[in-house]
């Protein structure tokens, strides 16, 4: 469709305005100024929104996780569990998404030449960690040098580590050779590990900034995973733009991210994933003791930022098969807010984090042509986002990728 007119729906543009019946003009995959001509697209009683964005995904963990870092699992199915995963995201509304870990240059490439159906995937390609800290899942007994081999060039690279500030260096370098856009660190223990705890961190400010010059130097930004106000801290301090997780955020700790305009995206979905079903990610039930407790402490976190005028975005971070119900990190914020907050935390604000501002995250003439057309309203009732089922017709740069009508 070249150029057509969507008519009839209620339209929540991203901006937080509020919902407005207006005719959507949509021509060449980017959104133009309406007006009478071009095929008309029946939306009575669906409401519109923009393309949804998901700022921490892991479509390299979409197998059960321990049978994939045994070498358990066929490279095949590596990939068309990736790549389902990738058409499951779409499928629920997402039209963009920010990979935080595990793909490869590959995935991305594939999905963008229309290959596979997926969305618009920004991808930081291997996680940095440090030697042994937070993303290295070898057994103890496995010497370092050989966590490489579980790398499969063009499809999955989990992480690589560093010993040091040149070793981080050569890595970052070797991450955007492989196709990265932007870097993520981890500098705190994590939920989701075997080696360390949520109150240790990882890499100095020292070592952290070096990866921050490399990314100033290619005109792109660090993330870093990060759960204690200490890595917090030291991340900020060193030059990082985004947060991710932020479990224990305290009030002077937002301060300095408010300071330094750094933002926070928050990961609710994934915890719940964790308490209710453990196994079904493929890790073993001793990790739903970690995440104990850690629901509570970031939803106190976000209240933190919110009061210091944070930029929050929203990811879901979900891992191993079940990552169906993705719109479930929104139904989630929905309750810790107001469904039109999480609604601009997975559009508007969502999109400036990732450097997409301008261009994906609002219903406006100049920008891409990415919509969800939803069966009711999920202002009123935000479950909606968590059901597939209820994203009518997806649109992506002008496309229609699922109508269910």
């Amino acid at each position: 469709m070249g150029r057509f007119q969507v008519v009839g729906a209620t339209v929540v543009d991203g901006s937080g305005r509020d919902p407005a019946e207006v005719t959507v003009t949509v021509e060449d995959g980017v959104i133009a100024e309406s007006d009478a001509s071009g095929e008309r697209f029946a939306a009575d009683g669906l409401t519109m929104t923009p393309g949804l964005i998901d700022a921490h995904v892991h479509l390299g963990l979409s197998s059960p996780i321990e049978p994939q870092f045994a070498f358990r699992l066929s490279t095949a199915e590596l990939a068309a569990d990736i790549f389902a995963t990738a058409g499951a995201a779409l499928d629920a509304g997402f039209t963009t998404v920010r990979d935080t870990g595990g793909i490869d240059g590959g995935v991305v490439t594939t999905i963008a030449k229309g290959k596979v159906r997926g969305p618009r995937v920004l991808s930081c390609g291997p996680v940095q960690c440090q030697t042994g800290g937070h993303g290295y899942y070898g057994a103890e007994w496995e010497p370092t040098e050989r966590w490489s081999d579980h790398h499969i060039p063009g499809l999955c690279a989990l992480s690589m580590q560093s010993g040091n500030a040149n070793e981080l260096r050569s890595n970052v370098r070797e991450a955007f050779r492989r196709g990265a856009s932007f870097l993520k660190l981890c500098v705190t223990g994590g939920v989701v590990s075997s080696h360390d705890q949520l109150t240790d961190t990882q890499f100095t400010g020292e070592e952290i900034a070096v990866a921050v010059q490399e990314a100033a130097a290619r005109g792109t930004y660090v993330t870093v995973h990060a759960h204690n106000n200490e890595g917090i801290r030291n991340a900020v301090e060193a030059g990082v733009r985004c947060v991710e997780h932020g479990t224990d955020i305290d009030e002077p700790t937002a301060a300095l991210m408010a300071a330094h305009d750094v933002a926070l995206v928050p990961t609710f979905a994934v915890v719940e994933q964790l308490l209710r079903d453990t196994a079904s990610t493929g890790l073993n039930e001793s990790i739903r003791e970690r995440v104990l407790g850690v629901r509570e402490r970031m939803a106190e976190a976000l209240a933190v930022a919110k009061k210091a005028g944070l930029r929050i975005g929203l990811g879901s971070d979900l891992i191993g098969p079940a990552q169906h119900h993705r719109g479930e990190e929104l139904a989630l914020r929905a309750g810790l807010e107001t469904p039109m907050d999480a609604l601009v935390a997975a559009t508007k604000t969502n999109a400036e984090i990732l450097g997409l501002a301008g261009e994906v995250g609002v219903i406006a003439p100049g920008f891409q042509a990415d919509f969800v057309l939803w069966n009711g309203n999920p202002l009123e009732n935000p479950q909606l986002f968590s059901d597939p089922a209820n994203a009518i017709v997806v649109v992506q740069a002008g496309r229609v990728v699922k109508d269910l009508r």
